[in-house]
């Protein structure tokens, strides 16, 4: 279960690809419909062996063309401020900052998930949400 917006939901979704390296599973990317015309990518995962292969552009281009097939307009995410790379990735695929929570993972922390670590990635304290969305 993944805790983002005040709230735990299946970071499985309802639809996802899985990516293969030479036969072997690289990486996933999830997503749930969200109302008529939106959807959250809930899950973009890279085996850190085939990190910066191109993998998760791959999976992430691939799950916007599955989602504008599907009639979707937009599509929004949530990360962590820790999450570097992701940024990194969502902003050079087009992906926009929406929205900022400030103390956001300290309260899920609090409130619906205690096993959420107090520092994430880079040794960065893990403490806010940010919300990027894509028009398609």
């Amino acid at each position: 279960m993944q805790a983002r917006r005040g709230e735990l939901v299946d970071a499985l979704g309802e639809a996802g690809l899985v990516a293969e390296v030479a036969g072997r599973p690289a990486g996933l990317v999830a997503w749930r419909r969200d109302g008529d015309v939106g959807a959250e990518i809930t899950v973009l995962a890279v085996d850190p062996a085939t990190r910066r292969r191109g993998v998760g552009r791959a999976l992430l281009e691939a799950a916007v063309d599955a989602l504008r097939a599907a009639g979707v307009r937009r599509a929004w995410l949530v990360t962590t401020n820790d999450n570097l790379p992701a940024l990194r990735l969502y902003q050079r695929t087009g992906w926009r900052l929406a929205a900022l929570r400030p103390g956001a993972v300290d309260e899920a922390r609090r409130t619906l998930k205690p096993s959420i670590p107090t520092i994430g990635e880079d040794g960065i304290p893990l403490r806010d949400e940010l919300e990027l969305e894509l028009d398609l």
